[in-house]
């Protein structure tokens, strides 16, 4: 059963251990990075283990923009031996609800990029309802999703 478990002092460390499959270094960054992007933007972020069981298997981060506003998914990603199992769907299916929650602030818009190149994610993504904007950022493409 997958579930999303906030990352905290006891289990952040294992974030930094994922790895991601060759080539996807260009698709998403690495835990670390996003940890310290969560750092500082703290007051309106939170990041994710991303559990099957007691082992994380991948990492996520939901970030709300008060300037737009909406709702950010940044840096999601599933270990290169925990691929192809479901455990990204069920995983963003968690994140989008909680969303819902409207932790940080109210709105009902979810964007989030993905490089134009990731057809495993840029599929995930089209299949629970996102669509692409026309907006892009160099290789990254930005989809929505109304909840």
């Amino acid at each position: 059963m997958i579930n999303l478990r906030t990352i905290t002092e006891e289990n952040f460390m294992d974030a930094f251990q994922l790895t991601l499959g060759e080539g996807q270094e260009t698709y998403v960054s690495h835990p670390i990075r996003s940890l310290a992007q969560a750092y500082v933007y703290r007051e309106q972020c939170q990041p994710f283990g991303i559990y099957c069981g007691e082992e994380m298997v991948g990492y996520v981060m939901v970030i709300y923009d008060d300037d737009i506003p909406e709702y950010d998914i940044w840096h999601m990603m599933i270990d290169k031996q925990h691929q192809g199992k479901g455990y990204g769907t069920a995983a963003l299916q968690q994140v989008l609800a909680y969303i819902q929650t409207k932790p940080f602030g109210d709105s009902d818009r979810v964007t989030l990029t993905c490089h134009r190149e990731n057809q495993c994610a840029l599929s995930l993504y089209h299949h629970l309802g996102f669509t692409e904007t026309g907006v892009a950022y160099e290789e990254e493409l930005e989809l929505s999703l109304h909840i």
